[in-house]
């Protein structure tokens, strides 16, 4: 009786003492508006260009491979679900332009570099 109710203690004395968790940036109106204006202009540009993924990938995939045709097709899985990455995280980025956080496709923009394979990194405020 004695050890649970000490482990109820405790455990209440974790919600009477939280810890004190604080951003590594203050967010001022100038990152604020760079970040949301960075988004918005990635997500319509994902939108527009996710279908470029599918030969991208086709491109990559081709020259990691020795064998050809399996470059091709292991290409075109890949650039179909990254088309359908890209896009979907455009139209998210579009709708969510107005919290601070960065766009979720890695790079950006998908000209940015044309032979890495595209990440998702999820919201993050710092990179």
């Amino acid at each position: 009786m004695r050890v649970t109710l000490q482990s109820v203690l405790i455990f209440a004395l974790f919600f009477l003492f939280p810890p004190q968790i604080r951003a590594s940036e203050d967010i001022t109106a100038e990152i604020y508006f760079s970040r949301a204006g960075m988004k918005i202009l990635s997500g319509v540009a994902n939108v527009a260009t996710g279908w470029l993924e599918l030969p991208k990938n086709i491109a990559i995939w081709t020259q990691r491979d020795s064998n050809p045709l399996i470059g091709v097709v292991e290409g075109t899985l890949w650039g179909i679900y990254h088309t359908v990455g890209r896009t979907g995280n455009g139209a998210v980025d579009f709708i969510t332009f107005w919290l601070p956080t960065y766009p979720i496709p890695n790079p950006p923009f998908i000209w940015d570099d044309f032979s890495k394979e595209s990440d998702y990194l999820g919201w993050r405020m710092g990179r």
